[in-house]
């Protein structure tokens, strides 16, 4: 049995057996929690660290196990990994047991909250592992009931009914036209499989017709983007993350809303390439509403949590911009701000959530000092919010760099405007946050509040800041990884493409020595 299926099965299995465990029993179903969560994590170190000396199958991917399932239809358990999932498969196992351990702040309903915690996780794991388009689709949305259900009842804030729905109906259109789109593909291909593998082998030597591929790639455009709050369809993501319990926002905003992302990489580029082509120059100037209008709506926040919302939704931006360059250096790099993010989100939301329950306010006007009574939280909030200015050091800073390197070949007005957005809008609302957060005069009022001061409090925290310290300073660990899998996906989306296209894709000139397919 393959290693993934055990790094998805255990929150899996974890939440049946608190099915069965007395409410009252607080402790037992927390440890259960945490140790579920803790087993998944440190064998998706393992795996990641075995990734470079795993077996490789036919289709270059690892840890593979394949169970035949419904066959008339081509549907089967199938998971494996490549270097496109093994860092987000990682990212989303230590963010999943750095969200068990924050969620001391659940004191109501602790059993059934932290079983929808684990099918949640479960879900988010076992999606990314997929390699089956069927259990791909349905292991997120066993990921993203819970979500609707957690800040249904657990969320905080006046706005937390209306946030709830909005959240809902936003994210299950999405996720319909992004099935609608799926199940498209699946009929157009001819393949007869809902195997990932599969499909794009079919479709190297039996490509859609290109009606069929700009029919079904704009839904998987939207239908993703909307699940990943690609602008303008993104004014759930910052309230939706406002009013949910830390545990969820640091899973969704870290962790699931990469699936869209991941989705769009995996699955739309290399089976419809000729449609990518033509969506590119739209998904660029969209991905400015991101970066530029959505960092100015973060300036204007007066609220802790939805500054860190909207700067989670203008970082998708960026990534957006990697994916629509269409070149080896900024596909990686989307992949890298993929996974930098994850854990950027996540931190952020967890040192929010603390603060919250330390003061029982998130407006900025209200807070100030912080850094005097919680000096751990203060430094890893002002490290958090220098890892999202792109601070060299951190593993959000090569992902950065390279999406800008790869989008100057394809947009260099779009790169101009991004940078800007990133270097002045995103220095601006962080650093005033930071500002009026944690320096200033303390408020009397909150002269009360205690600080972190066992170990096992502060492993949340410390754990997601050493992963974005650690790959920020060997970001080799991930690129090293990504790179062969990212050239296979570029390869095939610019299958196609005119010499003088792919030489113009890749800033390359006419009088290069190479081919310019290399060169891509």
């Amino acid at each position: 049995m393959s290693i993934l299926t055990y790094i998805a099965g255990w929150p899996l299995l974890a939440a049946l057996v608190l099915i069965l465990v007395p409410g009252n029993y607080r402790l037992v179903i927390r440890a259960v929690a945490v140790l579920a969560t803790l087993v998944s994590a440190v064998l998706a170190v393992k795996m990641f660290c075995q990734y470079a000396g795993a077996p490789v199958d036919a289709d270059g991917y690892r840890f593979v196990q394949q169970i035949p399932w419904v066959e008339s239809l081509g549907i089967s358990y199938h998971v494996g990994v490549d270097g496109l999932n093994v860092g987000l498969i990682l990212m989303g196992a230590l963010v999943a047991f750095a969200a068990t351990l924050c969620s001391f702040e659940i004191q109501t309903r602790e059993k059934e909250f932290y079983i929808l915690l684990l099918v949640m996780i479960g879900g988010i794991l076992g999606a990314f592992a997929s390699l089956d388009m069927f259990f791909f689709y349905f292991l997120h949305e066993l990921a993203l009931i819970p979500t609707f259900i957690m800040i249904g009842v657990w969320g905080r804030g006046e706005k937390k009914n209306y946030a709830t729905f909005q959240i809902t109906i936003y994210l299950s259109v999405g996720a319909l036209i992004a099935l609608i789109g799926l199940i498209a593909l699946y009929l157009g291909s001819g393949a007869h499989t809902f195997d990932i593998p599969k499909l794009i082998a079919h479709a190297k030597e039996n490509p859609l017709a290109v009606n069929v591929q700009n029919f079904i790639f704009p839904l998987l455009l939207f239908g993703f983007g909307i699940l990943v709050s690609l602008w303008p369809f993104h004014s759930w993501a910052p309230l939706g993350y406002g009013v949910a319990p830390s545990p969820t926002a640091m899973l969704h905003a870290g962790v699931l809303k990469k699936f869209g992302l991941y989705g769009l990489i995996r699955i739309a580029l290399p089976l419809l390439p000729q449609a990518a082509q033509r969506w590119m120059n739209l998904l660029a100037l969209l991905c400015l509403g991101n970066i530029l209008y959505v960092g100015w709506v973060a300036m204007r926040q007066k609220n802790l949590n939805l500054l860190i919302g909207n700067s989670s939704v203008a970082h998708m931006g960026f990534i957006f911009l990697g994916i629509a360059s269409l070149n080896l250096i900024g596909v990686t790099g989307a992949v890298l701000i993929m996974i930098a993010h994850g854990f950027l989100a996540a931190l952020t939301f967890a040192l929010s959530g603390y603060i919250y329950q330390q003061t029982g306010t998130l407006e900025i006007k209200e807070l100030g000092g912080l850094c005097r009574k919680l000096p751990f939280i203060g430094t890893a909030l002002l490290m958090a919010a220098m890892a999202g200015c792109g601070l060299p050091g951190f593993a959000n800073f090569w992902g950065e760099a390279t999406v800008f390197f790869g989008a100057w070949k394809a947009f260099p007005i779009v790169t101009v405007l991004a940078l800007w957005g990133a270097l002045v809008i995103g220095g601006v609302y962080m650093t005033r946050a930071v500002r009026n957060v944690l320096h200033g005069p303390l408020p009397e009022k909150w002269n009360s509040i205690t600080a972190v001061t066992h170990l096992w409090r502060k492993l949340p925290y410390a754990l997601l800041l050493a992963s974005l310290l650690l790959f920020g300073f060997v970001p080799k660990l991930l690129t090293d990884k990504i790179y062969p899998d990212a050239e296979k996906i570029v390869s095939l989306a610019t299958a196609g493409m005119t010499p003088e296209k792919v030489v113009a894709q890749a800033g390359l000139t006419q009088n290069s020595s190479q081919p310019p397919a290399i060169q891509n």
